[in-house]
């Protein structure tokens, strides 16, 4: 998707430099896939302890089909 936005710049040269890359392009690509992540991140562990898993569940079991 193209678009267009102003950024501020001496936060885009910073993160282009702790992301080791050479373009705004891939700065904001870096940034972008790190946000999703952590929020898929943060969805997973404020689903900790609310009874998701049981805790006598055997992964091992459910693996072999047994």
């Amino acid at each position: 998707m193209r678009t267009n936005i102003v950024l501020d710049e001496k936060l885009v040269k910073e993160a282009m430099k702790l992301a080791n890359v050479k373009t705004k392009r891939e700065a904001v690509h870096v940034a972008l896939r790190r946000f999703v992540q952590s929020g898929r991140q943060k969805r997973l562990l404020d689903l900790y302890a609310t009874g998701g898993i049981r805790k006598d569940y055997d992964y091992k079991k459910a693996r072999s089909g047994d």
